[in-house]
């Protein structure tokens, strides 16, 4: 594998992420398009440490930083998301409009 068909292959992940982060009306939906693009995120981060600094570990603190944070992030989002979803039947961006700050 070329540093360049791994950065493709991150961008295609990143995109189609975003995606479906924009296009997506169910909360679940778009907690998973965010986390396709995390991943991509992820596959950059990792395409850079392995081919251009393999030496140094900031790549690796950097990737294992984005994978707690994937992580934290999805605990905390289907927490949320079933809390609406138990308390009003709501899984729509939508229908839980009362949210907004």
């Amino acid at each position: 594998m070329t540093f360049e068909l791994v950065c493709v292959l991150a961008a295609g992940l990143f995109s189609v992420g975003l995606f479906g982060a924009l296009s997506q009306q169910s909360i679940v939906m778009i907690m998973m398009g965010i986390e396709l693009m995390v991943g991509g995120i992820i596959v950059a981060a990792a395409a850079f440490w392995h081919f251009l600094a393999p030496a140094g570990a900031d790549g690796q603190v950097v990737i294992v930083a984005a994978v707690v944070a994937m992580a934290v992030e999805m605990a905390m989002g289907f927490a949320v998301t079933t809390a609406i979803y138990r308390a009003r039947q709501v899984d729509m961006t939508d229908m839980a409009g009362d949210l907004k700050g």
